[in-house]
């Protein structure tokens, strides 16, 4: 039987679950941050959610439960189950077969009608059940807002009704696909979850998994930058009020981040999802065209997501030498330039330069080109200085003369 308790705070079930995932090297004696019962309590929790992914090693300082998902077997991500997880009382389960059984016939009803109707189910029940109006309608507000009733004004009353059914078959792939590959896929895990049989056709080489953890996070996020409204973040036991621009997305590490103009600092800045711990939605924000104009600028000059608040940008020369048969690598230089230019300036001699805020950012972009690059230029030493030590580095390792090159 699954484990069963309220789920009062949803971050410490994120906390554990990123614990579990990414570290995956602590014993039960090396959570000191909550007692040793709180963390059976999570881990059983966990358990009976990911059971099948859940392995363990034991060494001399105990056991270490950590989560092992091959992405060559696994179809779905499986951390989208944390979501799926609610707690209810033994009323709310009633009340949900009530409404649902009650509006079945297809018929709009008020909140006395249907109140007039759930005394046939009270009748079969061998203890009374009580029930008071506002129970009711606070539940039928829930299950509105959820989209499982829909609502039509009667006067000065609401007629309540079950919305019509949608054929979902044709989305069946589409879900599947977007469950895996979506920032906010776990609305199409929970859309596969109306099919019989979900899909079992896509694979993914590079599956980042762990964003799932941080749906609730983003969804509050993208909800308040449709609207136009500040929000008010939590990270690291500090509050940020920004007004949310843009939402970065790491191909290399599947990481997100928002970025976003902190109001107290008067800038821009980048706050990763994983380590933002709630989010408030504010009041509007008057001024949004203006951050929005700001921030194109700023992503002129941006390589990835590092900028430590700097104003002055960093130039980048890159020169290098592409053979008559290497055609792929100019249209990879085209395609990666990113905020750069490209140009000819040889028989097969290119030039790739930028100015941007942050150069060591560009650093594993760089070393791709190894053995083509003649020359690379900064006015960030620290860069060029690195990228010429590596390449000793590398041909000490191999046996080679470093100084003779």
């Amino acid at each position: 039987m699954p484990y069963s308790e309220l789920i009062k705070n949803f971050e410490r079930i994120r906390d554990y679950m990123r614990q579990f995932y990414v570290y995956g090297f602590k014993s039960r004696n090396d959570y000191d941050a909550k007692s040793a019962r709180s963390y059976d309590n999570e881990r059983r929790r966990i358990e009976s959610w990911l059971g099948e992914y859940m392995e363990f090693r034991q060494d001399n300082d105990g056991k270490r439960v950590f989560l092992s998902v091959d992405s060559r077997s696994a179809a779905e991500n499986p951390l989208y189950k944390a979501f799926k997880a609610k707690s209810f009382t033994n009323n709310d389960i009633a009340f949900h077969f009530y409404i649902l059984d009650t509006l079945a016939d297809g018929e709009k009803c008020t909140v006395a009608d249907l109140m007039e109707r759930f005394t046939d189910y009270f009748d079969s029940l061998d203890e009374p059940f009580v029930l008071d109006e506002s129970t009711v309608r606070k539940k039928l507000k829930e299950y509105t807002k959820l989209g499982l009733l829909k609502t039509q004004k009667y006067g000065r009353e609401l007629l309540y009704s079950l919305p019509e059914k949608t054929d979902i078959q044709p989305l069946e792939n589409a879900a599947a696909f977007f469950s895996e590959d979506s920032p906010l896929g776990v609305i199409g895990s929970f859309i596969l979850d109306k099919f019989d049989e979900k899909p079992d056709i896509f694979r993914f080489k590079h599956h980042y998994i762990l964003h799932a953890l941080d749906s609730d996070i983003l969804c509050d996020i993208l909800i308040a930058r449709q609207e136009k409204r500040n929000v008010e973040i939590e990270q690291n036991e500090m509050y940020f009020t920004l007004y949310p621009v843009k939402i970065y997305i790491s191909t290399q590490t599947g990481r997100h981040y928002l970025l976003g103009y902190d109001h107290r600092h008067k800038r821009l800045g980048f706050f990763r999802l994983d380590t933002i711990v709630s989010v408030k939605i504010l009041e509007s924000e008057p001024d949004y065209e203006e951050y929005e104009a700001l921030y194109s600028d700023f992503a002129s000059k941006l390589w990835g997501v590092s900028n430590f608040g700097r104003e002055k940008t960093e130039h980048v020369e890159m020169t290098i030498h592409i053979a008559d048969n290497e055609g792929y690598i100019i249209d990879r230089l085209n395609r990666e330039k990113r905020n750069g230019k490209v140009e000819k300036i040889g028989d097969n001699t290119y030039k790739f330069t930028a100015d941007v805020f942050d150069s060591i950012e560009m650093l594993p972009w760089i070393r791709t080109f190894t053995g083509r690059i003649i020359e690379l230029k900064s006015d960030n030493e620290q860069l060029v200085q690195r990228f010429y030590s590596d390449v000793d580095e590398m041909i000490k390792m191999y046996g080679g003369d470093a100084d003779a090159v």
